[in-house]
């Protein structure tokens, strides 16, 4: 049996056939994904990384026995309208596309349900219970309900901070000193009369000065990031209590550049205390692997095969 498992994000689109044991055939690799930024191209970078996986395994569409599409920009039913009949035009007589965040959850976990949050630039939640229901918050911004603790979050409550605390708003903190540093200025005064008089705003690395703060023990760093860490659980656990999952043994991943590389575990001891009061069973785990071997689990989760322990373990030994 054969299966293709395919991640078109925003900068780059994968591709990955296996066979059922989890044994590399072939990989593909495109540019941009995403139909809402350019449709014509995200399909054809799309289909270009299907056909060199294919080309590599000397397989064709009609061989495969399921491909699964994790797709940035699946967020609402009018993005499916739109990417239902361009997935459908590559031919593939088995197939299925989902959301990228699903498969990323799917990649963190053994089982076929769970949830993810995913903190990088911006933030997502989403979740899928046994029965195989789905549901997702997140992508659209601060006017929505969400963006607190992505990266670009982080980064502003940074800036914000560290000129709170030089003007004596806030209690002292050492993002007074670790910011201006970062944004390339000598002093606080330097970098607030340029933002004012040239328009700077703040870097997205001040996402790691935050966190590089709270490692040295600063009061205000650290509130943050558990603050951030709570609104973060928050948001799942709304996904979860809708999706009756409550009583669930299950994991909820964690991946995005904001948790997978956070180096202090503040945001993280939020999560799991925040989780823990409404999933007591459930267990935070960290995504470890790419996301593109999430959409071939997928793959053959709805093909009705049980991944077995060996293939499991094969799959996730996979680098790209």
């Amino acid at each position: 049996m054969l299966f293709l498992g395919i991640d078109a994000g925003g900068s780059k689109t994968h591709a990955l056939l296996t066979d059922e044991n989890g044994r590399v055939l072939g990989k593909g690799s495109g540019g941009n994904g995403n139909h809402q930024t350019a449709f014509e191209a995200a399909r054809t970078e799309i289909d270009r990384a299907c056909a060199e996986a294919l080309r590599q395994g000397g397989a064709t569409k009609e061989e495969i026995d399921f491909a699964y599409f994790g797709l940035a920009g699946a967020d609402r039913e009018p993005d499916y309208a739109i990417l239902r009949p361009m997935i459908d035009s590559l031919d593939f007589p088995r197939h299925d596309i989902a959301c990228d965040t699903m498969i990323g959850m799917r990649a963190g976990t053994h089982q076929s349900y769970g949830a993810v949050i995913i903190s990088g630039t911006g933030f997502n939640a989403a979740a899928r219970n046994a029965k195989g229901e789905e549901l997702q918050y997140g992508g659209f911004g601060y006017l929505f309900g969400d963006g607190q603790g992505s990266g670009t979050d982080l980064a502003i409550h940074a800036f914000r901070s560290a000129v709170r605390s030089w003007e004596g708003r806030e209690q002292p903190s050492i993002l007074t000193e670790l910011v201006p540093q970062e944004m390339g200025y000598s002093s606080v005064q330097a970098m607030y009369d340029d933002a004012l008089d040239h328009g700077v705003r703040p870097l997205e690395s001040l996402s790691k000065t935050m966190f590089k703060a709270a490692l040295l023990g600063d009061a205000v760093a650290i509130r943050l990031l558990e603050e951030a860490g709570y609104e973060h659980g928050n948001a799942v656990n709304a996904l979860i209590k809708r999706l009756g999952m409550e009583q669930d043994s299950f994991d909820i991943v964690l991946t995005g550049s904001v948790l997978a590389k956070g180096s202090s575990p503040h945001m993280i001891n939020a999560i799991r205390t925040e989780v823990a009061c409404t999933a007591p069973h459930a267990k935070i785990v960290k995504l470890t692997i790419d996301p593109v071997i999430g959409a071939v689990m997928s793959a053959m989760d709805s093909s009705g095969i049980q991944i077995s322990a060996d293939t499991d373990a094969a799959l996730r030994r996979i680098t790209f």
